[in-house]
C-alpha cells in the first residue's frame, strides 16, 4: 500500500508536466489541494499571431475565351467556365480538340475577356435576334456561319475595321442588350468557381485601347462579387480613348456601388512609345499632377511579361546588362508603324521606373509607381506558361498546328519588318502575390499594396525586404521574414529619408520551383536620379550559385554553365542551387537621392517549348529561332525616398 507521502510526490509531478491531470490527482489526494504551476501561454503556436503574409500565390490576371472577339471569332471554343476549370487542374478539350490539363493548378484565375463586343462571338453562335436585326450583325454572321476559315477570318477582319480600327461600336443597338446578358453570365462563372482558400476567381474585363495599332490596353479586376459587378457593364475603348476616362469610371464604380476595382497596363513593348510617355497623347502637352495621381491610384501593377514579350528591359537601353535581350519583341505594334529607336524608353519597365521618379521631383506625384506580375494573355482559354505544356497564343497556334511558327501576332498590316511570328512567343508568364490567404479580398489587397512579383513561367519563391535596421542576425533567423516586417517593409514598399549614416539593407530569399530548374544567381537592380536629374541604373550579383563570387564592380559575369541537350530538350540540375539568398547593403547610396531597388532571379539554361516541339512533334522552324531558355522573376521595387 502506497503512503500518502508517495502519492504526494507523484501527484506533484504530473500536475507540473500536464496540467490536464490535476482534477485525477486530487482525487487521489483530497486533503492535498493541487495548483497548476505551468503557466499558459496565450499563442503557444507562434503562425497564430504572425500577422504578415506567409503564403505566395501563382495566378494568372490576364486571359481571353471565346467571349472576346479576336478569339471566337478565329476559332476558340472554349468559354470561361472552360478557363476556371482547366486553371484548377481539370483535364479539358482545347478548342483543337487536343486534350490539356496543368501539372500544377493555379491558385487564382482572372478571366479578362475584351469589353468591345465582349460575347459578340457567342451571340453569333446562339443567332441573336437583336444580333440579326443589326446590318453588321447579319454580315458577320453570314460570313461566320459557313464554318470556312476564310470566311471566318472576313468575319474578323469586317468586325475589326469596322469596330476597333474606327474606335466606335459596330453593333448599334444591339450592343447594350448583348453586353449586359454576355456580363451576367462572365460574372456568374467567375463566382460558380470561387472557393475560398482552395480557389480564387475574379472577375474582370480588358478595356482595349490602340491607337493606330499601339497597345495602351488594361485589365481591369474586380475586388467583388456579381452582386456588385453586375450593377454596371464593363467600360470600352468605344466610349473613350483617354485612359483618365477609364480610372474615373473606376472611380465612379467605387463610389456607387461600394466595390473595389484596379487595373494594369501591359505590353508597353508593342505601344511605340506611348505607354509610359510622359506626354498626354491626346493634347501633346506634359502629363499633369491630376493625371499622374489618377494612374498612380488606379494601376498599382504592370504586367511586365507576357506571350507576346518581355517588357522588364531592352538592350539598347540597358547596354551593360548581359540579360537585357530577353523576349525581345521590337519591330512594331499591332499596326503597319515601324518600331524607332527612340520610342525604346517609353516602353521598357526599368526605364519608366526611372522616369517616374524624375517626374515625381516635378509633379510631386510619382505615375509610374507599379509592381510587376506576369501573364499569358493567352487567347485559347488555357493559362499555359510552362515550356513543356504551352498551349499558344491563339487556337490557330495550338501544338500540331501547322500556323504554330510563322503566324504572325503583330504588325499583320504592315510588311515583315513589323511583324513578329508566333515562334518567338514565349511561354509566359504567372503572377505570384504574397497574401494572408487564397481569398478575393487578400489577393486583391495585396496586389494594391505591390507586393506581389513576374514570373516568365517558373514557380519561384522570392522574398524581397527593405529597412535601414536589419541585422545578420535577422537574416539568419529560421523566420526571418517576421524580422522583414516588423523593421522594414516588402516589396512594392516604401523606405523613408535615412538618417545618418545609414544606407539601405535588402534581405532576399529565392527558392527554385520544386519541379523546375535550378537558380543561377539573384540580382539587385538599381535606378536612382543622379545630382543632374538624369536616369541612371546599376546592377549588382548578390548571390551566386557555384562559389562564384562578385569582382569589385559588384559583378559577376561568368556564366553557371548549361546543360541543356537541344536535340531531345532535356537538363539536368547538375548545376546552379535550389536557394540563394543575399544580405546586401548598397555601397554607393546617396540619401539625398531618390533610388527604387527591384530584384531579378535568373534560372540556369532550360529548353524553350521549340525545343519540345521539335523533339516530340517534329516541327521544323526557321534557322536561328531559339531552342534554350533562362526563366527568370522580377520583384516588385522598394523605393527610397528622400
Amino acid at each position: 500500500m502506497k503512503s500518502k507521502l508517495h502519492t504526494q510526490s507523484h501527484c506533484l509531478g504530473t500536475a507540473t508536466a500536464l496540467a490536464l491531470l490535476v482534477a485525477a490527482c486530487s482525487a487521489q489526494a483530497e486533503t492535498l489541494p493541487i495548483t497548476p504551476i505551468v503557466k499558459q501561454p496565450t499563442n503557444y503556436s507562434q503562425t497564430l499571431s504572425a500577422d504578415f503574409p506567409k503564403n505566395v500565390y501563382f495566378g494568372d490576371t490576364h486571359l481571353h475565351t471565346t467571349y472576346s472577339t479576336d478569339a471566337g471569332l478565329v476559332g476558340s471554343l472554349r468559354t470561361p467556365d472552360d478557363a476556371y476549370r482547366f486553371a484548377k487542374g481539370e483535364e479539358v478539350l482545347s478548342s483543337t480538340g487536343t486534350p490539356a490539363k496543368l501539372y500544377r493548378p493555379l491558385d487564382f484565375l482572372v478571366v479578362t475577356d475584351h469589353a468591345e463586343n465582349m460575347g459578340l462571338p457567342v451571340a453569333l453562335r446562339e443567332q441573336n435576334a437583336a444580333l440579326l436585326a443589326e446590318d453588321f450583325g447579319r454580315k458577320v454572321y453570314d460570313l461566320a456561319s459557313t464554318g470556312k476559315v476564310e470566311n471566318m477570318i472576313k468575319a474578323y477582319s469586317l468586325w475589326q475595321r469596322g469596330g476597333l480600327d474606327k474606335a466606335r461600336d459596330p453593333l448599334g443597338a444591339a450592343s447594350e442588350p448583348i453586353a449586359t446578358d454576355i456580363w451576367s453570365r462572365v460574372t456568374g462563372f467567375a463566382d460558380q468557381h470561387y472557393q475560398p482558400g482552395v480557389f480564387t476567381s475574379f472577375i474582370g474585363f480588358e478595356w482595349t485601347l490602340a491607337p493606330g495599332g499601339s497597345n495602351l490596353h488594361r485589365n481591369v479586376i474586380f475586388k467583388d462579387n456579381a452582386d456588385y459587378a453586375n450593377q454596371i457593364i464593363p467600360f470600352s475603348a468605344y466610349q473613350s480613348k483617354d485612359p483618365k476616362d477609364l480610372w474615373l469610371w473606376m472611380a465612379e464604380y467605387e463610389q456607387n456601388t461600394g466595390g473595389k476595382l484596379l487595373a494594369l497596363a501591359h505590353n508597353g513593348n508593342l505601344s511605340n512609345g506611348l505607354m509610359f510617355s510622359d506626354k498626354d497623347r491626346l493634347t501633346g502637352e506634359p502629363i499633369t499632377a491630376e493625371y499622374a495621381t489618377l494612374r498612380a491610384r488606379w494601376e498599382p501593377m504592370y504586367e511586365v511579361t507576357q506571350i507576346k514579350g518581355d517588357g522588364e528591359a531592352h538592350p539598347l537601353l540597358s547596354p551593360n546588362d548581359e540579360y537585357a535581350d530577353y523576349g525581345t519583341w521590337d519591330n512594331g505594334s499591332f499596326g503597319p508603324e515601324p518600331k524607332t529607336q527612340d520610342m525604346l524608353t517609353y516602353e521598357y519597365a526599368r526605364d519608366a521606373l526611372q522616369r517616374g521618379m524624375a517626374l515625381e521631383a516635378t509633379l510631386g506625384v510619382n505615375p509610374f509607381k507599379f509592381g510587376m506580375v506576369g501573364s499569358t494573355d493567352s487567347h485559347t482559354a488555357l493559362s499555359t506558361a510552362e515550356e513543356d505544356n504551352f498551349f499558344g497564343k491563339v487556337t490557330a497556334t495550338e501544338p500540331g498546328s501547322s500556323f504554330r511558327v510563322n503566324e504572325p501576332i503583330t504588325g499583320r498590316p504592315g510588311s515583315h519588318e513589323v511583324q513578329q511570328d508566333h515562334s518567338m512567343a514565349l511561354a509566359s508568364g504567372l503572377a505570384a502575390v504574397w497574401a494572408r490567404e487564397n481569398t478575393r479580398e487578400a489577393i486583391f489587397e495585396a496586389m494594391q499594396r505591390k507586393e506581389v512579383y513576374a514570373t516568365t513561367g517558373s514557380r519561384i519563391r522570392l522574398r524581397l525586404f527593405g529597412g535601414f535596421d536589419y541585422t545578420q542576425e535577422d537574416f539568419f533567423a529560421p523566420d526571418f521574414d517576421r524580422f522583414g516586417y516588423q523593421k522594414g517593409v516588402p516589396m512594392g514598399g516604401d523606405l523613408s529619408k535615412a538618417s545618418g549614416d545609414q544606407r539601405p539593407i535588402l534581405m532576399i530569399h529565392a527558392e527554385r520551383d520544386p519541379d523546375g530548374a535550378n537558380l543561377d544567381r539573384v540580382q539587385v537592380i538599381k535606378g536612382y536620379i543622379d545630382a543632374a536629374g538624369q536616369m541612371q541604373e546599376r546592377i549588382y550579383d548578390v548571390a551566386l550559385a557555384g562559389g562564384r563570387l562578385p569582382d569589385d564592380d559588384g559583378r559577376n559575369r561568368q556564366s553557371v554553365g548549361n546543360t541543356v541537350n537541344e536535340q531531345e530538350a532535356t537538363y539536368q540540375n547538375t548545376i546552379g542551387a535550389p536557394v540563394l539568398r543575399a544580405y546586401w547593403q548598397d555601397p554607393e547610396f546617396d540619401p539625398a537621392q531618390r533610388a527604387f531597388y527591384y530584384v531579378r532571379v535568373l534560372e540556369i539554361p532550360k529548353p524553350r517549348w521549340t525545343a519540345y516541339d521539335r523533339a516530340r512533334l517534329g516541327t521544323q522552324f526557321p534557322e536561328g529561332t531559339p531552342m534554350t531558355t533562362v526563366d527568370r522573376a522580377y520583384s516588385s521595387p522598394i523605393w527610397y525616398n528622400p
